[in-house]
């Protein structure tokens, strides 16, 4: 079933997990006809997400801040803080495994999300919800796990699309934040998609402004979705 012959449809209103003064909305494909892998591909080339097993683009009636973004690999080049990230890095060993739940994944995952959304709805989460968060049946994902002497420092959860990866999300230990995980970990996503052949990185959604946003566009050659078409971000009005 090709994306023309999908129904699509608008969520309820609820609260921006942005703005609290904000509602939002998100557009989804037909609940009632099944997702696969291939739909998925071509939805995530034009800005959808998923979570979970659920697909979604933001459609908000009175904002339009949430932009995909992507990173055009062939274009893009390491800044020297980013130079200066990987050599501080660079005894940390990376592998893809299979994305499933372990134990040793859900702790370091609740102990990031206790330390970085602390008192917030992400806080405290049961093993329930980091399976019905990253874990997808239909989709194409793996995990990179990121480790130091055996010790586990990250894991970048990405989705295999058409054209590129997909960065479904990133959780590390808190207690080496003064390595930038986080921005090692998109550089090595980066590098996954040169290894692979790929063109692009999707990272999700960009919001100007927004200090949780801002980190995406230290990363040069980033494209957002305007008007149905990628822009190179420097290019746009």
């Amino acid at each position: 079933m090709s994306l023309q012959d999908r129904d699509f449809y608008l969520t309820v209103e609820h609260t921006c997990a942005y703005y609290e003064d904000r509602l939002c909305q998100n557009v989804v494909p037909d609940p009632n006809i099944d997702m696969h892998a291939d739909a998925y591909e071509q939805l995530g080339m034009i800005g959808f997400r998923r979570s979970g097993d659920h697909v979604y683009r933001p459609h908000c009636a009175t904002c339009n801040s949430c932009t995909p973004c992507r990173i055009d690999i062939q274009k893009f080049t390491p800044s020297r803080s980013q130079r200066r990230c990987l050599k501080r890095n660079s005894q940390i060993n990376i592998k893809q495994v299979d994305a499933t739940f372990k134990t040793e994944y859900f702790e370091l995952y609740k102990k990031y999300l206790d330390h970085r959304h602390a008192g917030g709805e992400m806080s405290n989460p049961s093993e329930d919800d980091f399976k019905n968060f990253l874990i997808c049946h239909w989709s194409k994902t793996h995990f990179l796990e990121f480790r130091e002497n055996e010790q586990l420092l990250a894991i970048a959860v990405i989705d295999k699309i058409r054209n590129g990866y997909s960065a479904v999300y990133t959780f590390f230990d808190p207690d080496f934040a003064n390595r930038s995980l986080g921005t090692y970990c998109i550089l090595q996503e980066i590098q996954h998609c040169k290894d692979h052949q790929l063109p692009y990185l999707y990272l999700g959604y960009w919001i100007d402004g927004h200090p949780k946003m801002q980190y995406k566009t230290n990363f040069n050659s980033v494209e957002i979705f305007q008007n149905n078409h990628w822009h190179l971000l420097d290019k746009i009005d």
